[in-house]
């Protein structure tokens, strides 16, 4: 009887964990500020591992080192300049429609928040 209490438990707890997980596969786009177009990116989940892309002034670029863990999203990009590679950092949460993220960059860090388009 008690191994059957210990596997219900865990099947519940891990039935709350996917319910509560966050779910970002889909499109997002930010605010416009400064130059450029609107950050948008498009991500693909899969479990905890994220995957997707971004567009800007070179064109479409692949995140990599994408995670998902409950609501927290990190991931990176990677872009080429003239011969020079730079590569941005990001980490932040995820609430219903709306992700706030910390861009990490060799110039310093930057907020921005991204909304899920339907």
């Amino acid at each position: 009887m008690k191994k059957q209490l210990v596997l219900l438990f865990s099947l519940l707890v891990m039935t709350a964990m996917s319910v509560f997980a966050a779910d970002v596969t889909g499109k997002w786009v930010g605010e416009a500020g400064g130059k450029g177009a609107p950050p948008n990116f498009t991500f693909k989940q899969d479990g905890s591992t994220l995957t997707g892309s971004t567009s800007g002034r070179g064109g479409e670029v692949q995140i990599s080192n994408g995670k998902v863990d409950g609501d927290n999203i990190s991931f990176e990009v990677t872009r080429e300049f003239n011969g020079n590679t730079m590569t941005t950092k990001y980490s932040g949460t995820v609430s219903g429609n709306t992700m706030k993220l910390t861009m990490e960059t060799a110039r310093g860090n930057r907020e921005i928040t991204l909304t899920k388009q339907e």
